[in-house]
């Protein structure tokens, strides 16, 4: 498992907050920024709605706002806005494989409930 530097794109780099991303997570991160052809980073948020409250959301977007805290793991950038952080500081992204699904895995502390697909929880 591998944390990012972190900073505040509009701030000191002062900043304890963290994101934990697994290497295979880096790479299917990095494998789709290359088939999809865009640059930028990966907005990691947290916004209200699906089965349990709140929903991760990610997307990619060409560069961090000014108020976002900037996680670098080598060639792979990931931005979170300030109130998506308070949900997701201490959080482990990963990329599982099964036999009945593929995709990312959200491991977050702050996750008191969690729905059966794994994208959306309470805290």
């Amino acid at each position: 498992m591998l944390q990012g530097s972190s900073s505040t794109v509009g701030a000191p780099a002062a900043s304890e907050r963290t994101i934990h991303v697994t290497p295979k997570a880096i790479q299917k991160i990095r494998e789709a920024f290359q088939r999809e052809k865009v640059q930028g980073g990966l907005r990691l948020g947290v916004h209200g709605g699906g089965c349990s409250g709140l929903s991760y959301q990610f997307k990619f977007d060409p560069k961090p706002r000014p108020t976002d805290h900037v996680f670098d793991f080598g060639d792979v950038k990931i931005f979170v806005d300030p109130k998506s952080m308070l949900f997701l500081d201490g959080m482990t992204l990963d990329w599982k494989d099964s036999l009945i699904h593929s995709g990312f895995v959200f491991e977050n502390p702050h996750a008191k409930k969690s729905c059966g697909c794994g994208t959306s929880f309470s805290a």
